[in-house]
């Protein structure tokens, strides 16, 4: 297991590496530099020289890149342009909120898409299968920021249900903290629970056709005993990987849900550094969600042997 896990690593630096070296020119691909935003009405070629050349961005862009690899070889992210801040901390800070969003979401997806999928399969061809059927394209056609946009009108702005933005944090309470989390929450994790509920009942279906389940049939189980004993542990396999996929991207795709709920998240930091042109904030936050999704796969792959102990490594 050490050594499986020893060689994914490995494995990944190769990828980041090249995530890497498509974020630092493809942000640079982008109309207009820090030192054009920066100026804005004020900009003269004497000035922009000044802030490029006070940031390095005078610089062939081959030496900005390795000059920023090696900061981040040796846990430097380097500093904001703007806030002046290390860019490492401002990802901490933003982390909390990304994620508690991310799991808030996948649990909905696991406490509503997981049993609707089994229901759906357990009753294929019949009425509840159409009915989680058209859900489930629903939940995936349906965007995500018009349904946050819906959700804002109807429970926050009419009804005063929730609050319509903004984000209050743990220590002020967790019921305060939920009510600030749970529209965002919903909005994003609409298409990962019929993501999940599609899958899960497209597993169950190939589990119920398999002999052994023809078996405990036969021998008289069946219902939610057949279920739980013989197909649930049989389809975690399949539900996991879809987890861990969603869970990674969550984590990037929650840029427009932060932006409506005004969130403090890691995707309106990546948002704002596009608008800023704060090269270092956004390669950073990229690099980091990166990171962050080889890291869950790989948690998910070790989670397989757990599931199914005949999976080895």
């Amino acid at each position: 297991m050490i050594r499986y896990i020893i060689k994914r690593i490995l494995g990944i630096l190769p990828v980041l590496l090249g995530i890497s070296i498509v974020v630092f020119f493809a942000v640079r691909l982008i109309p207009g530099d820090y030192a054009t935003i920066t100026l804005g009405t004020q900009y003269t070629e004497e000035a922009a020289a000044l802030l490029r050349e006070k940031y390095g961005l005078d610089q062939p862009l081959i030496y900005q890149y390795l000059l920023w690899l090696k900061g981040i070889l040796t846990g430097d992210f380097g500093f904001s342009y703007i806030s002046n801040q290390p860019v490492l901390s401002l990802l901490i800070s933003r982390l909390p909120v990304t994620l508690e969003l991310t799991v808030l979401s996948l649990f909905m997806a696991v406490l509503v898409g997981v049993p609707m999928g089994y229901w759906a399969a357990c009753k294929r061809n019949k009425l509840p299968d159409s009915l989680v059927t058209v859900t489930g394209l629903l939940g995936i056609s349906i965007p995500n920021f018009w349904l946050g946009t819906m959700m804002i009108l109807l429970f926050s702005l009419k009804w005063k249900w929730f609050p319509s933005g903004g984000f209050t944090p743990l220590s002020d309470g967790l019921g305060a903290n939920l009510r600030s989390m749970a529209l965002p929450a919903v909005a994003l994790g609409m298409a990962v629970s019929a993501v999940v509920m599609r899958s899960s009942r497209s597993a169950m279906i190939e589990v119920t056709d398999q002999e052994y389940m023809k078996m405990a049939k036969a021998k008289g189980l069946s219902g939610i005993p057949l279920i739980t004993r013989h197909g649930v542990k049989n389809t975690l396999v399949n539900v996991l990987t879809i987890l861990g996929l969603q869970a990674g991207s969550l984590l990037g795709g929650s840029v427009v849900i932060e932006q409506i709920f005004s969130l403090p998240g890691i995707g309106s930091l990546a948002l704002q550094s596009i608008n800023n042109r704060d090269y270092l904030v956004l390669q950073g936050t990229v690099l980091f969600i990166a990171v962050m999704f080889v890291l869950i796969n790989l948690i998910v792959d070790l989670l397989y042997c757990i599931v199914n102990p005949q999976i080895r490594y």
